[in-house]
């Protein structure tokens, strides 16, 4: 039985069109100075009408391959972590599944909204280590534009379009490979952060359009209070759960939602920025998307190598919040 599942391939796509802080000032009253100083924000990627998350997710599958050098049949498990899926059903990873050519794959979807991605990696280790697969790709996508109410000013500011993909392979090396989790969840947080209809409870329907039920809510003062906490805690939590500290990490990969969430993390965990990665002022927060995207761009730029201390850490709406802590097993990119 192998030990260990460790992450042998990265990859990330994101869409062309660029939507600006000052594209956002002709849609609503705000301004690119009041977004960067609350957010940290300066512009974010928008996937064009008539592509849904699937075409994200399959293309940055595509790539995960070819990184890999691995033909898509050879991946036995994909699980796709997204709030933003093309349907109710088939699953999202089943759309991928077939655009991404892995006919020998099965497919599924976890809904844990900016947590998932971690959520999903831990399902996936499980698999590699009982020994029931050797190769399951972890995506985490959404489309993010397609629920986002351009006409209110304190969500359009925050939430882009991206996918990122990981792929999760056994190892016996004692040096590399995902270590723990921490998962949690507090439900009773459901109405701070949500899209309230399009489910059993409230389908769609006249009433539901015209109350614009259909696009992300959130309290922002409720939801920044406890991720501030939950992030930062978290994260301390898996390092002393390992009998590790802050100053053991090489890179910490949080979850892109807002710099002052992350800020708050990073000095729990007593780190320098340069042991951080952050991306948010590119891309937003892309939800599920934002670890494997921040994480492929890290690895792109030779910020890790071989037995590397990497940490996750994120919250989402539900509210779900949760860490990872790995080994890096990958060699530096050539040139690096």
């Amino acid at each position: 039985m192998p030990k260990k599942a460790y992450i042998s391939a990265v990859s990330h796509y994101v869409p062309e069109k660029v939507l600006t802080n000052f594209d956002l000032e002709k849609m609503v009253d705000t301004s690119d100075e009041w977004i960067r100083t609350r957010t940290g924000i300066r512009e974010r990627h928008i996937l064009e009408p008539g592509k849904a998350t699937s075409d994200m997710g399959a293309e940055a599958v595509k790539k995960l391959c070819q990184n890999r050098g691995i033909d898509p049949m050879e991946i036995d498990g994909i699980i796709v972590a997204t709030v933003t899926p093309d349907m109710f059903f088939p699953s999202t990873g089943n759309l991928v599944q077939e655009k991404s050519g892995a006919k020998n794959a099965w497919s599924f979807d976890i809904a844990a909204a900016c947590s998932g991605f971690i959520y999903s990696l831990s399902v996936a280790a499980q698999f590699i280590v009982a020994g029931t697969a050797k190769k399951i790709v972890v995506v985490g996508a959404d489309k993010m534009s397609a629920i986002t109410n351009y006409r209110d000013r304190n969500t359009c500011v925050l939430f882009g379009d991206a996918a990122g993909a990981v792929l999760l392979e056994p190892t016996e090396d004692e040096n590399v490979g995902i270590m723990d989790f921490l998962l949690y969840s507090d439900g009773s947080g459901a109405d701070f952060l949500k899209m309230k209809a399009g489910g059993s409870l409230y389908p769609a329907s006249l009433e539901t359009v015209a109350n614009d039920w259909h696009f992300i809510y959130q309290d922002g003062k409720s939801v920044f209070k406890f991720a501030v906490t939950k992030m930062a805690e978290v994260s301390v939590d898996i390092l002393e759960k390992n009998g590790l500290q802050g100053n053991d990490l090489t890179l910490f990969v949080p979850h892109q939602a807002n710099l002052r969430i992350i800020d708050a993390a990073v000095k729990r965990l007593g780190i320098d920025y340069d042991r951080v990665m952050i991306n948010i002022d590119r891309y937003g927060n892309t939800t599920a998307a934002t670890i494997p995207l921040a994480l492929s761009e890290a690895y792109l730029e030779g910020r890790l190598d071989i037995g590397d201390l990497v940490l996750f850490a994120t919250f989402g709406g539900g509210f779900t919040w949760a860490s990872s802590l790995l080994r890096w097993g990958i060699p530096k990119p050539d040139g690096k």
